[in-house]
């Protein structure tokens, strides 16, 4: 065993003897392999800082990304077309009464003071819209079409028309279309306001969606078109009728606005004739009916110019 091993304790010897006398050594070992460690190491070190960065970017761009996604979508403000033209004749198709003067009666006052031959089609009797139970139908029914009249006639309507369908009732049938389309070939409006039915953004009372779509439908086609009820030109003597234009008041998106400055105060003053609705506005304490009008209409034209405003969804037919 002893002889088998001196050999090779010699063999080690010489080679570390000889790495030793070799130039730019030192101790029989060479410096290139603790450089190549060195330079590993400082190579991992800054690729694991690249990949920490690299994480950190993926995670705060996820972050940002579902936080936007969770966000609502925030949608520019857009311009809306200024109108200030006076069409001759108009109309305003509603649901209960009262619902004239909310939606359009900054408008219909300013018109109608302008000149413009203005029809008001209630197509309800407002027999459920109450809280006091002292009151019977047909007792609410009276008041609530004296409250009407005297609005109407307040604000220079000079046709009012006013259908006998129940409060809460209304339907898309064709009788009811019929009525819709009797009036418009009757009083031939440039323009019909209404109920916008498409409206999502809140609550919609039914009857409000109902007198929407009809109206909508009795403008286009039934009013225009004469083989739509026939039977108005036949034993009525009405023509068809083509109506220009429809407005729609509380629209989600509306594109057009009134300058309603000088003609809120009225709007205001006949919308208080409807005494037995007083209680059910949505007023705040302390506040009146005129403040919360006036509040919503400054908000609207803020921007435009003028004080108070009032917008709609326009639809215009062609030609």
């Amino acid at each position: 065993m002893a002889s088998s091993c001196a050999p090779l304790r010699h063999a080690v010897r010489e080679r570390a003897l000889t790495s030793k006398c070799e130039p730019g050594l030192e101790f029989g070992y060479t410096d290139q392999p603790e450089e190549t460690s060195l330079a590993a190491k400082k190579a991992a070190a800054k690729k694991a800082a690249g990949k920490k960065r690299k994480t950190a970017a993926k995670k705060a761009k996820a972050r940002h990304v579902s936080a936007s996604r969770r966000a609502p979508a925030t949608r520019t403000a857009r311009k809306l077309t200024v109108v200030t033209e006076v069409p001759d004749r108009a109309m305003v198709i509603f649901a209960h009464p009262d619902d004239a003067e909310i939606g359009s009666g900054g408008v219909i006052a300013r018109w109608a003071s302008a000149g413009c031959e203005v029809t008001y089609v209630l197509c309800t009797n407002g027999s459920a819209g109450t809280a006091d139970r002292s009151l019977t139908p047909a007792e609410l029914i009276d008041r609530r079409a004296a409250e009407q009249r005297a609005a109407a006639d307040f604000m220079g309507v000079k046709n009012l028309v006013m259908l006998p369908h129940a409060d809460g009732g209304l339907e898309d049938t064709r009788e009811f279309r019929g009525d819709i389309v009797r009036a418009i070939r009757t009083y031939r409006p440039h323009t019909v306001f209404a109920h916008d039915p498409y409206r999502f953004r809140g609550f919609q009372h039914r009857d409000h969606r109902a007198v929407g779509i009809v109206t909508t439908d009795a403008v286009y086609p039934f009013a225009r078109d004469h083989l739509h009820f026939p039977e108005h030109i036949v034993r009525e003597g009405l023509e068809p009728h083509k109506v220009r234009e429809l407005w729609y008041w509380g629209a989600d998106e509306p594109d057009v606005i009134v300058d309603v400055s000088a003609s809120i105060d009225k709007q205001i003053a006949a919308l208080v004739r409807h005494e037995s609705q007083m209680p059910g506005f949505n007023v705040p304490q302390g506040g009146t009916i005129g403040e919360r009008v006036k509040k919503g209409a400054a908000e609207l034209a803020r921007g435009y110019g003028f004080k108070h405003a009032a917008a709609f969804r326009r639809l215009i037919a062609r030609r």
